[in-house]
């Protein structure tokens, strides 16, 4: 062998099958909301890096450190079957004795860091062009409710004076009141 030359050992790296590698859209990851924060879900994170969930989980567990309440949280019974319930692709966590870890944009990006894996590194990007997406869908969705809100107001406002006008206007609308008539006849005349 020459000096020159170099041994290359492939890494291994173990492939899931997922629906989520071909994907071109960060829209289409299913990003959660729990806990009044988008996260997600330890089982559609392990798919998008390409790793089985219990690796992905195992290396969370070694590097406990790294991942503070903000970036990692596990879910309650009732979370786990909230989202078992609104999340047909997640059906197979309702076998699962162990609770679900939920991650957070910068927990997503920490677990790249953490797995040993190529896809893990070439997804993280990926993702958190998926948060972002979803952090401007929902600043767009702020503004037009605030504009709506503005309109409900200035539509009120336009209510009630349109109302005023119209009682304004209402005795000028009706007939005026016939005039008295002279009587015919002999009568009385009362002075």
């Amino acid at each position: 062998m020459t000096a020159s030359a170099e041994v290359v050992r492939p890494q291994r790296i173990l492939r899931v099958p997922t629906a989520f590698s071909a994907m071109a859209d960060p829209a289409t990851i299913p990003i959660l909301v729990l806990r009044g924060r988008p996260v997600l879900i330890d089982a559609d994170l392990a798919r998008l890096y390409g790793v089985p969930t219990r690796a992905l989980n195992q290396a969370v567990r070694r590097n406990a450190t790294r991942f503070p309440e903000d970036f990692l949280f596990q879910l309650t019974e009732g979370e786990k079957a909230e989202v078992i319930t609104n999340c047909d692709h997640l059906q197979n966590l309702k076998f699962s004795k162990a609770l679900p870890h939920a991650f957070t944009e910068h927990g997503a990006l920490m677990a790249a860091n953490v797995l040993n894996s190529v896809e893990a590194v070439k997804m993280s990007v990926f993702i958190i062009r998926a948060f972002i997406k979803q952090r401007e869908a929902l600043s767009v969705n702020a503004t037009v409710l605030k504009r709506l809100a503005e309109i409900d107001k200035t539509l009120l406002l336009h209510d009630s004076a349109l109302r005023d006008l119209y009682e304004k206007l209402l005795p000028l609308l009706q007939l005026p009141p016939d005039p008295p008539r002279r009587r015919i006849g002999f009568g009385s005349q009362e002075s």
